[in-house]
């Protein structure tokens, strides 16, 4: 089943995406040791407590390369489990690089042969948006997906993001280029990574996201600061083609209150609790 199919389904019945951030102070805040068994055991929890509740997830990788071989062999396993349980995977791995370094992270993530095969991968278009075309070529042979960087939640992003080239702002060029690469196969494979907390930055840069023709993924609600009135304000229009992201706000009170921090988010973004 294609990407475009996994994430328009998943969205439509619940558009938060639970980050799986194995961070070393969470799982301390768990009582589990900063192992791979601590990882193997926060990430089955994790799933465990999404399933049927939350239909996308994103694995941060950084966590699990910490351990090495081992954590990667969690990575692997937490990609199958939530695939087995009907959710949509995306990869935070930020890739970015050129040439044949860049077509080895594309065959890594998003050929469904390998290992670490995932629904989608996160990918940096910051060495030029030819960087891309590795994933491009990937994502049209495989039906699977990634989400470029185009307008993030961190402070310093707008020196790169909101520069200009040939009197068009970079991030404008990335939404082009991925838009563009999503009219040329015909599908909506390729997402944006935009963050809730930018507040007018897209319409001052000139881009619509509400013309975007894929997915949104956005980081920034809830321990970064943005609201719900927020994600209306950067969205508009788009709002019902975003996944927004949630990692700390779920998983950093214990695995008790996951379910109940799921539902309680949800609300909010749906709107139940306006």
């Amino acid at each position: 089943m294609s990407f475009a199919h996994l994430w328009q389904s998943a969205i439509a019945r619940n558009p938060l995406c639970v980050g799986i951030d194995p961070a070393p102070a969470t799982l301390e805040a768990w009582g589990l040791e900063d192992t791979p068994e601590g990882l193997a055991s926060f990430g089955t929890t994790m799933l465990e407590q999404c399933h049927m509740e939350a239909w996308c997830v994103k694995p941060q990788v950084a966590f699990f390369e910490r351990h090495g071989a081992a954590g990667i062999a969690v990575l692997e396993s937490v990609h199958r489990i939530a695939q087995d349980l009907g959710m949509v995977v995306i990869t935070d791995a930020k890739r970015g690089d050129i040439g044949s370094t860049m077509d080895g992270y594309a065959d890594a993530y998003l050929n469904p042969s390998r290992p670490l095969a995932t629904d989608a991968l996160t990918v940096s278009p910051y060495l030029g948006t030819d960087s891309l075309n590795s994933v491009f070529k990937a994502a049209e042979k495989y039906g699977t997906g990634f989400f470029a960087l185009a307008l993030t939640s961190n402070p310093s992003g707008p020196q790169v993001q909101h520069a200009q080239n040939a009197g068009t702002a970079v991030a404008a060029q990335v939404v082009e280029t991925v838009y563009n690469f999503n009219e040329s196969v015909g599908a909506p494979l390729g997402g944006l990574v935009v963050g809730a907390t930018i507040g007018d930055a897209a319409r001052k840069l000139g881009i619509d996201l509400g013309a975007f023709n894929g997915p949104i993924l956005s980081p920034g609600y809830g321990a970064q600061g943005a609201t719900v009135e927020d994600l209306h304000t950067v969205f508009g229009r788009a709002f019902d083609k975003v996944f927004v992201n949630v990692s700390r706000g779920i998983s950093n009170s214990g695995p008790q209150k996951i379910k109940h921090h799921i539902r309680t988010i949800s609300s909010e973004i749906r709107g139940d609790a306006l």
